[in-house]
């Protein structure tokens, strides 16, 4: 793996908070191909970047990916995918939450679902004029600020979205995805298909998936409960190793997982459910992405 050269976290002004958690900003050299395997989620991942170009690539088609660009934005993805780059690259990356990404973006994430899109292709092109003055700012701390600028003007611009359907997305995600998608629909007075259509559209997955991906991000993150930090990537998403064999002990404490308790914790029926949902989006079972890791940091 090649070294990342800089990584600097950036804090936005206090009225963004709600709405984007945090920036970073990446500077990384890789003198051969660097390929990085990234996990699904309901998340938005925005790359505003320069230098190398990067491509983005789902194997499940052809078409959902993106070749040689410095800017994308992704979707919501229920499928990982993998991310391609040989050079120096710089950037900023935010993971936004989807109806803020809908606000920001202003298009319904249905248009976006499971798809890689440049910047250059998104309407108006503000990303790629952006893009432009980030790499023209004097450093990281003017970048941040000029990114508070920018979206603060873009949300407020926008039309808040239906106050029901936000209801719904915190509800989701309140329970960690293990709330029922009938009582959510209950809740809200909704037919299951009328809430199903409105997530789609609006979300980019329908409920039941974007619960099934709420409760693989939650046992994602369990991981780090047991001594090792895996978390996202420079490049969007989390970024996993490649798969090594299962049953691997915690590196340096010599303990084992006790993957059905995870299971239990993060709402899955079982062990077997658990292990199924990661490879799915994570494209190696959870032990094998923890061994990965102790690898690594070994």
């Amino acid at each position: 793996m090649a070294p990342l050269d800089e990584m600097v976290l950036g804090l936005p002004e206090v009225r963004l908070r709600p709405f984007v958690d945090r920036y970073v900003g990446y500077r990384e050299r890789a003198d051969l191909p660097l390929v990085r395997r990234e996990a699904a989620g309901v998340f938005v991942v925005l790359i505003l970047g320069w230098g190398a170009p990067l491509d983005v690539s789902d194997p499940r088609s052809a078409e959902r990916g993106v070749q040689r660009v410095d800017s994308f934005v992704a979707g919501t993805f229920d499928g990982w995918c993998t991310t391609r780059t040989v050079g120096v690259g710089e950037g900023v990356e935010l993971l936004l939450a989807p109806l803020t990404a809908r606000r920001i973006l202003g298009l319904p994430l249905g248009e976006l679902t499971n798809r890689a899109v440049g910047v250059g292709q998104l309407p108006g092109r503000w990303l790629d004029r952006l893009r432009v003055r980030l790499a023209e700012a004097a450093g990281w701390p003017e970048r941040f600020v000029l990114l508070d600028r920018v979206l603060a003007a873009r949300l407020s611009a926008s039309p808040p979205v239906d106050a029901r359907l936000e209801w719904a997305w915190r509800w989701l995600v309140g329970s960690g995805g293990q709330g029922g998608v009938g009582v959510l629909a209950d809740e809200l007075g909704w037919s299951r298909r009328h809430l199903a259509s409105r997530f789609r559209q609006e979300v980019g997955l329908p409920p039941k998936t974007a619960a099934r991906l709420l409760r693989f991000q939650h046992a994602y993150a369990a991981l780090t409960n047991v001594g090792l930090t895996i978390g996202p990537s420079t490049m969007g998403g989390p970024g996993v190793g490649a798969p090594v064999a299962a049953g691997q002990s915690e590196a340096g404490a010599g303990r084992t997982v006790d993957w059905a308790a995870v299971a239990a914790r993060c709402g899955y029926y079982d062990q077997s459910h658990l292990i199924r949902d990661f490879r799915r989006f994570a494209g190696a079972t959870p032990a094998a992405l923890l061994a990965a890791r102790s690898a690594m940091v070994g």
